[in-house]
């Protein structure tokens, strides 16, 4: 109350009002400063290069690629040398007598060896009819990782060596074989194809997601290739080390083992007639079998792991959703149309020559000669140097960055001629340590044919069919083949050996004239014919994406358009069932642009004038 009257006072005697502190000036130039914060912080910088955050943003993107290569590559060699070094050790056991008489008495367990071996073996002949449902049910990575799983189901089972645990365990490993193998083929191409966009991403095709330029992704096909295979011929190598660490010591010598053997080689019929029955000297522990059966089953979870963490998608969620969206009926029946193509067909010989020569070379040469000559110790040194050669010898595909594709391939089958050849010529006596130096160079060299062979195929197959959307079916109809050719391995077991050599070569010979008239028709550009993966109808629910009708406009406006969209697709895809091959020349007619005499061609200029005439119904209608 005091100062209120002070301030009257003076109010009154001067006439004019005090100065009071400017408050409002002080809080204006506060809002101004944030003003201009909030400016410099939201709007352009001056050190933002938006080129180089893009530039950045695709190296990250071409890491990850590689990332998931090495990723699979890794998976796959870890599965299997779980899988082979399970199975050989189990195989040496079950087969000493001694072994079988003490742990399990009357259990017969070389007959579950047997209807196991059937399982693996006979169960892959029916997988060109499941493989495709799976990885579309699944898709590529997810196929990858359950397959997997199915292997670490399989080193579980023995924990508890029995009918009902050990063979439905091989069955299930028999079903999953075509699909991992069509999958991690299918994914190494998909990473090539992914890397190259990431390279050229300012390109217009790859911006507008067109199809590849002819050729484009081959550089990283083969390099990729080459790096899955080095990596899996490693599996052999990893897969001696139970026999080697935990069983070696407990095997007997040569002078045991082959005591009633008398021939080896090229003049033996079976594996090694007359090999004992027991070779064992003492019987491994069960908790020392145990530790291994573990050991293996964390290896065998790591590759789980892998291919779930590390490994990235194959394709875009919406390519998914499309392979989805296409029916049971025909993602069923793509794998057999894709025979039609002359390519695929001729390309059949070389894949059961695959099969063959890769099987041979672990329970043919290395049993009938390695180990009837050598004794059963050597058998770990002769798969480790088999799985050495391959590994490094798959390095030498890169020489298609320079040299035609028929090179690798050719070459392989070469080296396999003459091998054949001097195998069916050659007869070693068996004990014979001496023959130690050669039986190594014979391995080495087989292992480089096999490098060759199995790299070279995939390089081709990715080579010719990598401007296609998915090459699933592609992969899928190879290792068919590969199982087919197994499984023939699998009943020959009881021919004579050059029985075995003389089919071995005829196929040989047979696959390379076939390529040979396959190479000869692309040179003359003789046309091919693929079927085309059907349009998807986007009927997956929950997902509406890439639809060119208007989302807004009624089911009873749309539905109509819909059943004549449907009737004018449908008499495109009849009249490309019955066009003859060769839709346009040595492209193919795959899905990519096509010319206006090709069926694709025909059938847009139909559905052009569909469009033109319902804007005339429309038209009318509005008038």
């Amino acid at each position: 109350m005091m100062e209120a009257s002070d301030t009257e006072n003076l109010i009154q005697e001067d006439g004019v009002p005090p100065v009071l502190p400017n408050y409002g000036g002080m809080n204006e130039a506060k809002e101004g400063t944030i003003n201009g914060q909030m400016e410099e912080f939201l709007g352009p910088q001056a050190e933002y290069d938006e080129e180089e955050e893009e530039r950045k943003y695709y190296r990250r993107k071409r890491f990850g690629v590689i990332k998931n290569v090495v990723a699979a590559s890794v998976g796959g060699m870890i599965v299997y040398s779980v899988y082979m070094g399970l199975l050989q050790m189990q195989l040496i056991l079950h087969y000493d007598i001694t072994y079988r008489e003490v742990k399990y008495s009357n259990l017969g367990l070389q007959d579950i060896d047997q209807k196991m071996l059937m399982g693996i073996n006979v169960t892959p002949i029916i997988g060109l009819l499941y493989t495709p449902i799976l990885i579309r049910f699944l898709g590529t990575k997810w196929m990858m990782f359950l397959a997997s799983g199915i292997y670490a189901l399989f080193v579980s089972t023995n924990y508890w060596e029995r009918y009902y645990t050990l063979v439905p365990s091989a069955v299930a490993i028999g079903v999953a074989i075509v699909p991992l193998w069509a999958s991690l083929g299918n994914y190494i191409t998909r990473m090539a194809q992914q890397y190259y966009e990431f390279v050229n991403y300012k390109d217009e095709h790859v911006q507008e997601q067109k199809k590849l330029p002819k050729g484009a992704c081959q550089t990283y096909i083969i390099v990729f290739q080459c790096i899955f295979y080095s990596f899996f011929f490693l599996s052999l190598v990893f897969a001696e080390f139970p026999l080697r660490l935990f069983l070696h010591d407990s095997l007997q010598n040569y002078n045991h083992t082959l005591y009633n053997v008398k021939h080896c080689g090229a003049e033996i019929r079976g594996l090694i007639p007359g090999f004992n029955s027991t070779v064992l000297i003492t019987l491994p522990r069960s908790m020392m079998l145990i530790k291994v059966e573990s050991i293996l089953m964390a290896f065998a979870f790591i590759s789980m792991i892998i291919f779930l963490v590390l490994c990235g998608p194959a394709y875009r969620p919406t390519e998914e959703i499309d392979l989805r969206s296409i029916g049971w009926g025909n993602i069923f029946q793509l794998p057999f149309k894709h025979l039609r193509d002359y390519r695929l067909r001729l390309l059949c010989p070389f894949f059961i020559y695959s099969g063959f020569e890769s099987v041979f070379a672990i329970s043919g040469f290395a049993l009938s000669y390695g180990v009837c000559v050598l004794g059963l110790k050597q058998l770990w040194l002769l798969v480790v140097c088999y799985g050495l050669s391959g590994s490094v010898f798959s390095l030498l595909s890169l020489v298609l960055l320079r040299l035609p594709r028929w090179v690798t391939l050719i070459g392989g089958a070469a080296v396999h001629f003459v091998l054949i050849i001097a195998l069916m010529c050659w007869s070693p006596g068996p004990r014979q340590p001496a023959y130690l130096a050669p039986m190594l160079i014979f391995i080495v060299l087989w292992g480089l044919g096999s490098a060759l062979n199995k790299t070279g195929l995939s390089i081709i197959l990715g080579m010719l069919y990598e401007d296609k959307e998915r090459l699933d079916f592609v992969f899928t109809i190879y290792h068919w083949w590969q199982a087919i050719a197994i499984f023939v391995i699998y009943l020959w077991s009881t021919l004579p050996m050059r029985a075995k050599l003389a089919i071995l070569l005829v196929t040989l010979l047979v696959s390379c004239y076939c390529y040979a008239v396959m190479e000869r028709r692309l040179a003359n550009k003789m046309p091919f014919r693929l079927p085309r993966i059907p349009r998807p109808r986007h009927k997956v629910k929950g997902y509406r994406y890439l639809e060119e009708d208007n989302s807004d406009e009624s089911d009873s406006e749309h539905s109509g358009e819909e059943d004549k969209d449907e009737e004018e697709e449908m008499l495109v895809q009849e009249e490309e069932e019955e066009e003859p091959e060769g839709g346009r020349g040595a492209e193919g007619w795959d899905g990519g642009s096509q010319g206006s005499g090709s069926p694709g061609g025909r059938g847009r200029h139909r559905r052009r004038e569909g469009q033109g005439r319902r804007v005339e119904r429309e038209g009318r209608d509005e008038a």
